[in-house]
């Protein structure tokens, strides 16, 4: 995973800014500059952000990144009991809050994927997250139920519209409205169609449907 992060980097650099990284030893430089931490479990996780704040110090880091967030709590909690729904939020809650002080102290960005679940004819509760049904009215929407989305301050919805084409939505923000902006993925990076942006309805985002690609129409050809 590692080598595949750091090769993409290498390509966008090299498309997107051909005059500053024309040379290996360019490419080299900003290949390490990016650090890179797995962790498997929630305990380790948290050990690692509850230092996070020498090394953001120690190395002049500018962006911190978790990927994702709803990986290894999806694993370890099951929201059918009770007791793990607890442990949950309050893991959640306290992961919200480092991550929080690490942005404002040192004014730096701090982003957080989540990932999709599927619901079934209601609006979203936490215990639905483990919920598996045949009803046929179920949608795709953001995982991790109300708990995480009210952590969160800027929450963009990423989603696909045809095969190529994407839209990402500005589904929470505190100066922004809700925004759509269509893009697709290039060589160079995120490449924003000539549209531009448009407003759109915002919803609760536990009911805010998202399009995946299993969920465009397939065409024989």
């Amino acid at each position: 995973m590692y080598i595949l992060l750091i090769c993409r980097l290498v390509e966008i650099a090299q498309h997107k800014f051909p005059d500053l990284y024309n040379s290996e030893e360019d490419l080299c430089r900003m290949a390490e500059n990016v650090l890179v931490d797995n962790h498997q479990t929630c305990a380790s996780l948290i050990k690692k952000l509850e230092s996070l704040e020498e090394e953001v110090i120690s190395h002049s880091i500018r962006l911190v990144i978790v990927d994702s967030i709803a990986s290894l709590v999806r694993k370890e909690f099951s929201s059918s009991a009770g007791s793990n729904l607890v442990q949950r939020t309050n893991f959640l809650s306290r992961q919200a809050a480092l991550l929080k002080y690490i942005a404002e102290v040192f004014c730096i960005p701090v982003i957080v994927t989540n990932q999709i679940t599927t619901r079934f004819g209601r609006q979203a509760t936490e215990q639905d997250e483990e919920e598996t049904t045949e009803i046929s009215d179920g949608y795709v929407t953001v995982a991790l139920g109300n708990t995480w989305s009210h952590n969160v301050n800027t929450r963009l919805i990423l989603q696909y519209l045809d095969g190529e084409k994407r839209q990402v939505l500005v589904a929470k923000s505190p100066v922004a409205p809700f925004t759509a902006f269509n893009y697709t993925i290039q060589k160079d990076g995120i490449v924003q169609e000539e549209e531009g942006a448009r407003l759109y309805a915002g919803t609760d985002p536990g009911v805010q449907q998202i399009n995946v690609r299993t969920s465009l129409p397939f065409y024989n050809t």
